[in-house]
């Protein structure tokens, strides 16, 4: 019964976020924002929705460690495999914009939550404020470099703009209905699937929730590598664990604090989610620059299977 709630839950978030990204990028239009800043901002915090609503469910309900591991899981799954699948299907080409900005925004956040997390085993309120303010600056100065290079931004629809009052508020109630009942069932179903298995809530959502909520990428990476289109990009990948971190953990945290219940959190996962996001600089850089190959992809991938593989272990 866990698994088939845990199935539900990841079929739930998945029809939600899709509902609760259109809803919003209508609405954008309504409001007349411009599309570079729908794409680097409301399609960018709508496509954390499932992982919001899964860690404020969990800490609200006293799993805690679902809370983190969610987040800290899924940033792993974003690099380790959904990366790394990719680049196994199609090398992808990586700007300099990479570790000039968005590299070292993303290692500055991690560091931040390693810091947080480890100086009081938990992260507060005060903290949760200086995530999303850290967010808000990083939002700040991204739509400025991007309005000075004149950045085109992907994933926005154009024909949400004919989008009715009555079509937007339907979804947008499908989308945040769905979202709600996802986290329910896939919360209750890790949390039994974990008692049942022998291991901690932590080793589930490090692992199985991570992935779930990392699917909607990896299907779209993955079916546009094959078609030999643009896959997902790096500069998106790295997107979404800066939201993860900051606007997630920070949301959550706001709501409600969020305890370090289980120590392999910062003596383990952590340092793998901050060691994954380090070694994309000398992968990006050696010994073909800004070429993430086929070899590269293999590497990642297993280095991310020998993760998953000690989670269960320890």
């Amino acid at each position: 019964m866990s698994i088939l709630y845990i199935l539900l839950g990841f079929v739930l978030l998945v029809v939600g976020g899709e509902f609760l990204v259109r809803s919003s990028v209508a609405l954008s239009f309504k409001l007349k924002l411009s599309k570079m800043v729908i794409g680097l901002t409301v399609v960018s915090f709508a496509t954390s929705a499932p992982e919001l609503l899964v860690s404020l469910q969990a800490a609200l309900n006293g799993f805690s460690d679902i809370s983190l591991g969610n987040v800290i899981g899924s940033n792993i799954a974003n690099i380790g495999l959904v990366l790394g699948i990719t680049a196994i299907i199609a090398p992808l080409t990586v700007d300099k914009d990479f570790y000039k900005f968005n590299w070292p925004v993303m290692m500055v956040f991690s560091m931040m939550l390693y810091f947080f997390l480890s100086s009081g085993d938990n992260l507060s309120r005060l903290e949760g404020i200086a995530l999303l303010l850290g967010i808000g600056l990083y939002l700040i100065i991204l739509i400025m470099r991007s309005r000075k290079a004149h950045v085109e931004v992907d994933g926005v629809d154009d024909s949400l703009l004919q989008t009715s009052n009555f079509k937007m508020i339907v979804w947008l109630l499908i989308g945040g209905v769905a979202l709600y009942a996802g986290s329910e069932f896939l919360v209750t179903g890790a949390v039994d699937l974990a008692e049942m298995m022998g291991v901690s809530e932590r080793v589930i959502s490090v692992t199985m929730i991570a992935v779930g909520t990392s699917v909607p990428e990896l299907a779209a990476s993955v079916i546009a590598a094959l078609r030999k289109e643009k896959a997902i990009s790096l500069g998106n990948l790295i997107g979404s664990n800066i939201f993860n971190i900051a606007s997630v953990l920070g949301v959550t945290a706001l709501i409600q604090p969020i305890a370090v219940k289980s120590e392999a959190i910062l003596t383990s996962d952590i340092f793998w989610m901050i060691g994954f996001a380090f070694i994309l600089i000398p992968l990006v850089l050696i010994p073909k620059k800004f070429v993430l190959n086929r070899y590269k992809g293999i590497f990642l991938f297993v280095s991310y299977a020998v993760f998953v593989g000690l989670a269960f272990l320890g």
